[in-house]
């Protein structure tokens, strides 16, 4: 890419949830729902010392994408991580729900989620991780009707049980800036220890779990730069695209004969970004 396009482009990854999902809408469609002044804080941080946020960093938006209905889910990475709890991971169950409710209606609404999240808030444990099902419950169930786009563009990346969520997604659009995971380097650092996982290692940590990395075997179905017109024109082609016969959630005998393959071979040493790539099978 040349400077002159570089210095053109509306970084999306500068973008706070609340924008991003504007971004993505048609002009004058946005519409939020459970905003900020509707009081649906969580009602745990507080007595934890945390301050709670108005929307409790969970963005619902309905418009159109496209001319199409559509709902728009954006987690806010700047609040606590992006970490979901009670209150956060209901809105996104809840308008699954309605979303898949308006299609047995009749009402063509698709879905797009931008995860930026490390998963489950800890002050809610079991609480998040109760929402966090219903949210996987909700992405299968509404996929049937219409696709479910996920987004990852940074600067948090996806892990935890939400990391599970954007494998659900009918397909997954990343950045180079993304990273996805099911456990984060520094909680694998610590659980493994730094020679085995060194979290301060930039270009070994993207290099795994990069978007570049995720797309090149097959984790991810898009890999698109920072820039918010090709991300919301490359979100429009999929999210108005017919239904996939075949979700790449349901085609995991073969992830688990990959692994199987792998694991009856050498695990003493440390896989390379090439070796994963090789394991996958890597995208041509």
């Amino acid at each position: 890419m040349t400077r002159a396009a570089m210095l053109s482009r509306d970084s999306f990854v500068e973008l706070g949830a609340r924008e991003r999902a504007r971004a993505l809408l048609d002009p004058g469609t946005f519409r939020e729902l459970a905003g900020p002044f509707d009081g649906l804080t969580s009602p745990w941080l507080e007595r934890q010392g945390v301050v709670p946020q108005g929307d409790d960093g969970v963005i619902v938006a309905k418009g159109r994408i496209d001319g199409k209905p559509a709902v728009i889910l954006a987690i806010e990475g700047a609040f606590q991580g992006g970490s979901l709890g009670e209150v956060g991971g209901a809105k996104i169950a809840g308008a699954l729900e309605l979303a898949a409710d308006d299609n047995r209606r009749g009402v063509p609404t698709r879905a797009v989620i931008l995860f930026e999240t490390g998963g489950v808030r800890l002050q809610e444990a079991n609480l998040g991780l109760a929402a966090i099902a219903e949210i996987h419950a909700g992405i299968v169930d509404l996929r049937r009707y219409q696709p479910v786009i996920g987004v990852i563009a940074g600067q948090v990346g996806c892990f935890g049980g939400m990391s599970i969520a954007a494998g659900l997604c009918s397909a997954l659009v990343v950045t180079r800036e993304a990273r996805l995971g099911l456990n984060g380097p520094a909680v694998i650092e610590q659980e493994a220890g730094v020679g085995e996982y060194d979290s301060r290692d930039r270009p070994f940590i993207w290099g795994l779990t990069g978007g570049e990395q995720r797309h090149a075997t097959g984790l991810a179905d898009r890999y698109v730069d920072d820039d918010a017109a090709e991300i919301r024109d490359v979100v429009a082609a999929l999210a108005t695209a017919p239904v996939q016969d075949t979700a790449r959630s349901e085609r995991y005998a073969d992830y688990l004969q990959r692994i199987a393959a792998y694991t009856a071979g050498d695990t003493v040493h440390q896989p390379d970004p090439a070796a994963v790539r090789r394991l996958y099978g890597e995208r041509q």
